[in-house]
């Protein structure tokens, strides 16, 4: 089996966390949908956040400087409503019922799996290929939010996990027939920290307080050996580990989060501190929070100010979104 070349690539800065496609023809994504009025279910889901001035960013020697952490700056965010959870397979399957909407890992026919989650007797059979650098990403024909590990599986057990296996085209569409947004990176991160300052997880500096674990994270030898001390070698409910102190629960762990920002090393450093919003133009979206696949060894990508980003049309097992508003 040859290693995927032109299909996938893997950041030179060593991130393994979120392979990008490179879909070589024209998204065929489904046409827009028309937007709902917001209800008040959806308003339930979801905590008013008053804003205001903060410090973003790290200078911590556990940043990726590549990543474009840092520097700590201070920026302001105006009031905004972020949902507590992620979006669940629940609410994405009403989404579905209710547009016919096909993501973009149906319409091009594949996405990205992680290895250890494939069946071992049926990985011939099911992946057609794998990351080069990186060769625990699968290429799977057939893997989507639905069926997650690829054909034959399923989420019949997993209303309540986050979706995954969705491109930032496909959170946005789903956004706009709720008649929310996506985050800013800075709402983002501004939501996470949860009115700490400065503090490298949500809850603070250690990550495991008293020895509890808080997030989704992995356990052992990476990509070999996921002990799951934390109670998951995949991805968790969306409600499995406490909230912050905003109320957020699996803000970071457990699956990355799409924001709505271009994706950039040193744009922030020049740009205005008020309501930012990114660059203009980009290939990459900004991803915030990490997933069920990083450990200290190699992705140290739990941590709030840390980042990463993807192209729009990419699809994982290990990425999904939540809603702003």
């Amino acid at each position: 089996m040859k290693s995927i070349s032109e299909q996938a690539v893997i950041k030179k800065d060593g991130s393994c966390c979120t392979p990008s496609a490179d879909r070589s023809v024209t998204s065929a994504v489904a046409s827009p949908l028309a937007t709902k009025e917001i209800s008040s279910g959806i308003l339930e889901r979801m905590v008013l956040l008053p804003g205001g001035r903060f410090l973003m960013g790290t200078d911590s020697p556990d940043a990726f400087p590549l990543d474009g952490e840092g520097p700590v700056r201070e920026v302001t965010v105006a009031p905004f409503a972020l949902e507590r959870y992620p979006v669940t397979n629940e609410l994405f399957a009403r989404f579905v019922t209710a547009t016919g909407y096909k993501t973009e890992a149906e319409i091009y026919g594949w996405s990205f799996v992680f290895w250890k989650h494939i069946s071992r007797s049926r990985y011939p059979e099911l992946v057609e290929d794998t990351v080069a650098q990186a060769p625990w990403w699968c290429k799977v024909p057939g893997a989507k939010w639905d069926a997650p590990e690829g054909p034959g599986s399923n989420i019949a057990q997993r209303a309540n996990y986050p979706v995954v296996h969705v491109s930032w085209n496909d959170a946005n569409a789903y956004t706009a027939w709720t008649g929310q947004r996506l985050p800013t990176e800075a709402e983002w991160e501004y939501a996470a920290r949860g009115g700490l300052v400065q503090k490298l997880y949500p809850w603070g500096d250690k990550l495991r307080p008293e020895g509890k674990h808080l997030c989704n994270i992995w356990q052992g030898e990476f990509p070999n050996n996921d002990t799951a001390d934390d109670g998951y070698a995949g991805t968790c409910p969306v409600d499995a580990f406490p909230p912050n102190g905003f109320g957020l629960y699996s803000i970071t762990g457990n699956a990355w989060e799409w924001c709505a920002d271009w994706f950039s090393t040193d744009f922030h450093k020049t740009a205005d501190g008020l309501n930012p919003q990114g660059p203009p133009t980009g290939t990459n979206r900004v991803v915030k929070g990490g997933s069920f696949l990083c450990h200290k060894s190699y992705c140290n990508r739990y941590r709030v100010a840390a980042r990463s980003s993807n192209t729009p049309d990419s699809s994982t097992s290990n990425t999904g979104f939540r809603c702003a508003l």
